[in-house]
């Protein structure tokens, strides 16, 4: 299973446009993808705009991206970049 820490740099955090990127880029992915707060809380489907919301990630959080399956590290690496900083 591959995964990515990422600190969210979006002045609105992972709200609002930048989860709805996400979440699209994510819905066009083979693979279940997980989203968490690396400091509490458990990971939810990061093709859930509601579950991304839910999270209440704010600016300068750290989230971890997790994926597993063939094309898994590119589709990381696109989300890890819509939602902030590797």
């Amino acid at each position: 299973m591959g995964e990515r820490k990422v600190t969210v740099a979006a002045e609105v955090g992972l709200h609002a446009r930048p989860a709805a990127t996400f979440v699209k880029r994510a819905m066009q992915a083979p693979m279940d993808i997980s989203v968490g707060k690396v400091h509490g809380g458990s990971p939810v489907n990061g093709k859930s705009i509601l579950a991304i919301l839910a999270l209440d990630v704010r600016q300068g959080e750290t989230i971890v991206i997790s994926a597993d399956g063939e094309g898994s590290e590119e589709i990381l690496d696109e989300l890890a970049t819509i939602a902030g900083t590797p």
